[in-house]
């Protein structure tokens, strides 16, 4: 597939990086000319030094052919403005950045596909979404719905008090022969391992784990962990992501919401009815404790910093926080906060490229989710009628190194598959797989 990128920053970036493993051609057009020097270090990449509103530019980096046009910089009237002159020069799909929600409504997105912008992705939104989601799940420390709820996927924590720590995948399938979860994968000290019957389970690992709906008592015994009522959190940074993430909650626990900035907080505290917003540098622990974040069940850290977001957390969770949540831009940064002791990372470049890699998975990819600390990716596919996957049980499949089969949704049925399970046309199938591996699996589905 041909795909320009048009960035003015770390996500465009991480995006062209990540791309290039799964062997598309990317054309970068970024105004940075000492980025995308950077970017020419590590990659083989073709770049353009210019903007993305110039006709000139987007002929250059020829547009005409471009499957995918992404235009992910900071300013959302240029993404917006690029996109609509890529599509009038022929590119064949668009996908804009965003940071205002109100135009995901509808009438908004059906108004920008006429004038070809085709898709929009509010990363801000999608993040204040997940802290909902993880608030509501206090076991997890990321999980992801497909189908609706059909199955999810959680990720969970090993605990020294996990009854299955120490315990090889064979022995838990024994002991749980009615288990209703399959897991995946399986993140150890930055390593990414696919699960097999000899593997044992050490404290400290995170488990990726594909469930039928209503297994959370299940989720929480292979964990170690127990349920948390959310009833008080806090929340730093009134950017977009605090701001949206309180309007949400607001009305069903206690918020507070710290900030530095005085005219965000003027522009928080008139769209917010319930939360208390405060003036104030969350660094200043004393300042916290002040208005009882040692009370408090759930910490959020979101604002523009994530050395202060990873710093707070660790201070919230050594006052005895039970569920502390970060903001991390520096993809670096993500592994290292995860060994630490933070529960959950959020990370707009991950959430970025997890709405767009749908459009660039060969085969029907209905939905995706990359996984933070690791470069893998959950893949939903439909399968087609002639699909290659319809012929043989997983265990003939041949199913390449770096990918296994999650779960399986026939209709309104959930099936966790075995070796000897038949995939039928119309059936969706979840994917967990490592980028070398994700071509040759888009295929089988195709």
């Amino acid at each position: 597939m041909n795909i320009i990128i048009a960035g003015d920053g770390e996500v465009g970036f991480y995006l062209a990086k990540s791309l290039t493993e799964l062997n598309h051609n990317i054309t970068v057009v970024d105004p940075n000319s000492e980025l995308l020097k950077r970017l020419e270090k590590e990659t083989d990449l073709l770049t353009i030094a210019g903007s993305s509103t110039s006709p000139q530019v987007l002929s250059e980096a020829n547009v005409g052919d471009c499957d995918l046009f992404l235009a992910v910089l900071h300013d959302e009237s240029i993404n917006l403005m690029s996109c609509i002159l890529a599509k009038r020069l022929k590119a064949k799909r668009t996908v804009a950045r965003i940071s205002n929600a109100e135009l995901l409504t509808p009438k908004h997105r059906d108004m920008f596909r006429e004038i070809g912008v085709d898709e929009l992705v509010c990363p801000e939104r999608i993040a204040a979404k997940e802290i909902t989601n993880l608030l509501n799940n206090s076991v997890a420390t990321e999980f992801f719905d497909f189908s609706g709820g059909l199955l999810t996927m959680y990720l969970i924590r090993l605990e020294a008090d996990s009854p299955v720590t120490g315990h090889s995948v064979q022995e838990l399938v024994q002991t749980y022969n009615t288990l209703h979860v399959r897991i995946v994968a399986i993140l150890r000290n930055g390593e990414t391992i696919i699960p097999h019957a000899g593997l044992v389970f050490q404290q400290g690992d995170l488990a990726y784990l594909i469930s039928r709906p209503n297994q959370l008592e299940t989720i929480k015994q292979v964990s170690g962990k127990h349920d948390v009522q959310i009833n008080k959190a806090m929340i730093v940074g009134a950017g977009r992501i605090g701001r949206y993430a309180a309007m949400t909650l607001e009305d069903k626990i206690r918020i507070t919401l710290f900030e530095e900035s005085r005219s965000r907080c003027e522009e928080a505290a008139t769209l917010l009815d319930k939360t208390l917003v405060i003036n104030g540098d969350a660094t200043d622990i004393e300042l916290l404790k002040e208005e009882g974040l040692q009370d408090t069940d759930a910490f959020i850290a979101v604002t523009d910093s994530s050395e202060t977001n990873i710093l707070t957390c660790l201070h919230a969770k050594k006052l005895g926080v039970n569920r502390t949540i970060a903001l991390v831009e520096n993809t670096g940064f993500i592994s290292l906060s995860q060994d630490i002791g933070i529960d959950t990372i959020i990370n707009k470049k991950l959430i970025t490229a997890s709405y767009i890699s749908r459009f660039i998975v060969k085969g029907e990819a209905v939905s995706s989710k990359w996984l933070s600390g690791t470069n893998a990716e959950l893949v939903e596919f439909n399968v087609g009628k002639w699909s290659p996957a319809t012929r043989h049980t997983i265990r003939d499949l041949a199913l390449p190194k770096g990918a296994t089969i999650g779960g399986i949704i026939r209709g309104n049925e959930t099936i966790l598959p075995t070796r000897d399970t038949q995939i039928k046309a119309k059936d969706k199938v979840v994917v967990f797989a490592l980028p070398k591996a994700m071509e040759q699996v888009a295929k089988l589905f195709e």
